[in-house]
């Protein structure tokens, strides 16, 4: 088995992949009963050992779909492991759709929720914050339902779990009835956009941007409701979409990768190759972007009021380091969340992503901007690299503890604890 990016390889004594909620419960229960261990697996997208085991490994990939549709509350229970792309087409045929999604569509539900992905938008929260029920097989091999009105603590636990209460098999989502967005894709300067955030997010649904590193240029992007017709895919997108960022930025990665030095000059080219791009379409068709270049990446979550500070650091640490890194930082917006494990506890955050070409070595940049993150109270994306340990995240997360005793309440034997998860937990 290997992760995504090809970071991570790994060799489980098994992997299943049952087809119904009782086929992971007696899978559970027989772990239960020999002492072994369970990892779950989506679809690989965490760069991080989460789903690495060398024992039992479980896909819920045979288990996927809509399970309810209450179109009066417009809230869908879904299997846990449906993937994002199938949820969006799924819940578009019934008339509805979430409200806020992130970039990539590859991931199941129940991954999504449980490293707390997310999108942008100032007045949107992680992904899990959309979810008002959660159903799972502890390690007990016991169903579990919480939700925020049943079970609340637990419910605030299971949002964001790193599966480490047990496996999610059905999550049901508060959803809205479906609309399109309308993308607007611009090139600004990243002292512009630093000086206009703010009021860019009070007036712009989603708004995200990417600095390329080594110039002051960035790319935004800002998405709006719309009644406008639906786009076909036009010579511009296309051009945007399949050609400069994928086939020929992935022509980009290679050169760079065997010309280092060169990689200042094809940011700058780059940059210049930007241009204004409209696209239209039903929401779960804009949020996804195509990712045919491999990457590894590091994501941390800062206060929003220490945005401008960590991005003008960042901008000196490149000036002073020369990082030979050519790879867009991406930049989002959060609302804060009371979930116990959820990097946007208890305050308005943005996210700031670092990638770096697989073939590449990322290690020494990442470090450097890890320091600057955590000088500022970062926290780190549970899917992506990091280097926190759990004395320090213990000191990140007030919650931590509550969290910490549901898994001894869900899993006293620790089924679904594996040595990262250990290292993360302080599990002993």
């Amino acid at each position: 088995m290997k992760n995504w990016s090809g970071l991570e390889k790994w060799n489980p004594s098994e992997i299943l992949l049952p087809r119904s909620e009782e086929a992971i419960q007696q899978i559970v229960k027989t772990a239960l009963d020999k002492k072994r261990k369970i990892r779950i697996i989506g679809s690989g997208h965490s760069f991080t050992k989460l789903c690495v085991t060398d024992d039992i490994l479980i896909s819920l990939d045979n288990y996927q779909g809509l399970v309810q549709v209450d179109k009066s509350s417009h809230q869908a229970t879904i299997k846990g492991g449906t993937k994002l792309k199938k949820l969006g087409e799924l819940l578009n045929a019934e008339g509805l759709a979430m409200e806020n999604l992130g970039d990539i569509d590859a991931q199941s539900i129940a991954g999504t929720i449980s490293t707390g992905t997310h999108g942008t938008g100032a007045n949107f929260g992680t992904i899990s914050t959309q979810v008002r029920a959660i159903r799972l097989v502890n390690g007990l091999g016991e169903i579990i339902v919480c939700s925020i009105e049943e079970n609340v603590e637990l419910f605030k636990a299971a949002q964001v779990s790193l599966g480490a209460l047990g496996i999610i098999t059905q999550i049901t989502l508060q959803c809205m009835p479906s609309y399109k967005l309308k993308m607007v894709y611009e090139k600004s300067s990243l002292s512009e956009v630093l000086k206009t955030y703010q009021s860019i997010n009070q007036s712009t649904r989603n708004f995200e941007l990417y600095w390329m590193p080594h110039t002051n240029t960035v790319l935004t992007k800002k998405a709006n409701i719309t009644n406008e017709e639906i786009d076909k895919i036009g010579i511009g997108s296309f051009f945007q979409e399949y050609i400069l960022e994928n086939i020929g930025f992935k022509i980009f990665c290679e050169f760079a990768y065997h010309f280092p030095s060169k990689n200042k000059w094809i940011s700058e080219v780059s940059a210049k190759t930007l241009s204004t791009v409209i696209k239209r379409a039903y929401s779960h068709n804009i949020y996804a972007t195509v990712r045919a270049v491999r990457f590894n990446e590091m994501e941390y979550n800062i206060p929003i009021e220490a945005y401008e500070e960590v991005m003008k650091e960042i901008q000196r640490s490149f000036e002073k380091n020369g990082f030979k890194v050519h790879f867009p930082i991406e930049n989002r917006f959060v609302k804060g969340d009371d979930i116990y494990l959820s990097p946007a506890f208890g305050r308005d955050s943005a996210y700031i992503a670092c990638h770096v070409y697989s073939k590449k070595k990322h290690k020494d940049y990442f470090q450097k901007m890890e320091d600057i993150f955590r000088a500022y109270g970062g926290r780190p994306h549970w899917g992506k690299l990091h280097t926190q340990n759990a004395n320090e995240l213990l000191q990140l997360y007030p919650k931590m503890p509550d969290f910490l005793k549901h898994r001894v309440e869900q899993d006293p034997e620790q089924v679904f604890i594996s040595p990262y998860l250990k290292s993360l937990l302080g599990i002993f």
